[in-house]
Protein backbone atom coordinates (compact mmCIF):
# COMPACT_ATOMS: atom_id res chain seq x y z
CA UNK A 1 0.00 0.00 0.00
CA UNK A 2 2.92 2.29 0.79
CA UNK A 3 4.13 2.09 -2.71
CA UNK A 4 0.98 2.86 -4.32
CA UNK A 5 0.24 5.42 -2.02
CA UNK A 6 3.97 7.09 -2.76
CA UNK A 7 3.40 6.65 -6.84
CA UNK A 8 -0.17 8.38 -6.42
CA UNK A 9 1.82 11.55 -4.66
CA UNK A 10 4.39 11.50 -7.29
CA UNK A 11 1.81 11.61 -9.92
CA UNK A 12 -0.28 14.77 -8.10
CA UNK A 13 3.11 16.59 -7.89
CA UNK A 14 3.57 16.11 -11.50
CA UNK A 15 0.28 17.69 -12.00
CA UNK A 16 1.46 20.50 -10.03
CA UNK A 17 4.01 21.00 -11.62
CA UNK A 18 2.35 20.98 -14.98
CA UNK A 19 0.38 24.16 -13.49
CA UNK A 20 -2.94 21.31 -13.78
CA UNK A 21 -4.26 21.97 -10.52
CA UNK A 22 -7.80 19.89 -11.26
CA UNK A 23 -5.75 17.21 -12.23
CA UNK A 24 -3.56 17.95 -8.39
CA UNK A 25 -7.26 17.18 -7.06
CA UNK A 26 -8.17 14.41 -8.82
CA UNK A 27 -6.21 13.07 -6.05
CA UNK A 28 -7.63 14.32 -3.29
CA UNK A 29 -11.00 13.25 -1.30
CA UNK A 30 -13.87 15.69 -0.92
CA UNK A 31 -13.51 16.26 2.26
CA UNK A 32 -9.90 16.39 2.42
CA UNK A 33 -8.06 18.81 5.02
CA UNK A 34 -4.92 20.33 4.93
CA UNK A 35 -3.08 21.84 8.34
CA UNK A 36 -0.64 24.30 7.16
CA UNK A 37 0.93 23.90 10.90
CA UNK A 38 1.44 27.34 12.49
CA UNK A 39 -0.66 29.25 10.17
CA UNK A 40 -4.06 27.72 8.38
CA UNK A 41 -6.33 24.76 8.05
CA UNK A 42 -8.17 24.10 4.66
CA UNK A 43 -10.92 22.18 5.27
CA UNK A 44 -12.48 20.87 1.37
CA UNK A 45 -11.64 20.61 -1.75
CA UNK A 46 -13.19 23.61 -2.74
CA UNK A 47 -11.61 25.56 0.03
CA UNK A 48 -7.85 23.78 -1.40
CA UNK A 49 -8.96 24.96 -4.85
CA UNK A 50 -9.48 28.59 -4.03
CA UNK A 51 -6.16 28.68 -1.62
CA UNK A 52 -4.29 27.00 -5.04
CA UNK A 53 -5.67 29.94 -7.14
CA UNK A 54 -4.94 32.53 -4.39
CA UNK A 55 -1.37 31.01 -4.10
CA UNK A 56 -0.07 29.32 -7.42
CA UNK A 57 -0.09 32.41 -9.48
CA UNK A 58 2.11 30.23 -11.65
CA UNK A 59 3.23 26.53 -11.19
CA UNK A 60 5.76 25.97 -7.82
CA UNK A 61 8.87 24.91 -8.52
CA UNK A 62 9.86 22.56 -6.51
CA UNK A 63 12.31 19.30 -5.72
CA UNK A 64 11.45 16.33 -3.69
CA UNK A 65 14.67 15.18 -2.10
CA UNK A 66 13.25 12.09 -0.07
CA UNK A 67 10.18 10.32 -0.03
CA UNK A 68 9.06 8.16 3.22
CA UNK A 69 5.92 5.77 3.03
CA UNK A 70 4.78 3.84 5.43
CA UNK A 71 0.98 1.86 5.93
CA UNK A 72 -1.33 4.89 4.75
CA UNK A 73 1.54 7.95 5.13
CA UNK A 74 4.15 9.56 2.31
CA UNK A 75 6.08 11.96 4.00
CA UNK A 76 8.17 13.78 1.32
CA UNK A 77 10.55 16.45 2.25
CA UNK A 78 12.18 19.05 -0.27
CA UNK A 79 12.05 22.56 -1.29
CA UNK A 80 9.99 24.91 -3.01
CA UNK A 81 9.95 28.32 -5.17
CA UNK A 82 6.65 30.19 -5.25
CA UNK A 83 5.92 33.89 -6.89
CA UNK A 84 4.38 36.38 -5.63
CA UNK A 85 2.12 38.79 -6.71
CA UNK A 86 4.64 41.17 -7.75
CA UNK A 87 6.60 38.34 -9.97
CA UNK A 88 9.06 37.65 -6.76
CA UNK A 89 10.65 34.45 -6.03
CA UNK A 90 10.53 33.02 -2.72
CA UNK A 91 12.67 30.19 -1.49
CA UNK A 92 10.68 27.61 1.51
CA UNK A 93 11.40 24.32 2.61
CA UNK A 94 8.97 21.80 3.23
CA UNK A 95 8.09 18.61 4.90
CA UNK A 96 4.40 17.51 3.90
CA UNK A 97 2.77 14.54 5.56
CA UNK A 98 -0.10 13.24 4.14
CA UNK A 99 -2.65 10.86 4.99
CA UNK A 100 -3.91 8.18 2.23
CA UNK A 101 -7.83 6.82 2.67
CA UNK A 102 -8.74 4.32 -0.72
CA UNK A 103 -6.05 5.11 -2.56
CA UNK A 104 -6.79 9.38 -2.15
CA UNK A 105 -5.20 11.83 -0.29
CA UNK A 106 -6.87 12.84 2.90
CA UNK A 107 -5.19 14.76 5.11
CA UNK A 108 -2.02 16.81 4.54
CA UNK A 109 0.34 18.54 7.56
CA UNK A 110 2.75 21.09 5.85
CA UNK A 111 5.70 22.20 7.58
CA UNK A 112 6.92 25.23 5.54
CA UNK A 113 9.94 27.46 6.31
CA UNK A 114 10.78 30.34 4.15
CA UNK A 115 14.70 29.90 3.73
CA UNK A 116 15.30 33.74 1.77
CA UNK A 117 17.08 35.94 4.47
CA UNK A 118 17.95 32.96 6.85
CA UNK A 119 21.66 32.64 8.18
CA UNK A 120 22.98 29.71 7.90
CA UNK A 121 24.99 28.54 11.36
CA UNK A 122 28.08 25.63 10.73
CA UNK A 123 30.12 24.08 13.59
CA UNK A 124 33.97 23.88 13.30
CA UNK A 125 35.61 21.12 14.94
Amino acid sequence: MSEKNKAILEAANAAIAEGNYEGFLSFCTDDTQWTFVGDRTLRGKEAVRQWMVMTYLEPPKFKVAHFIAEGDFVTAIGDITLKDEAGKAADYLYCDVWHFRGGQMVELKAFVIKTEGKDEISSTA
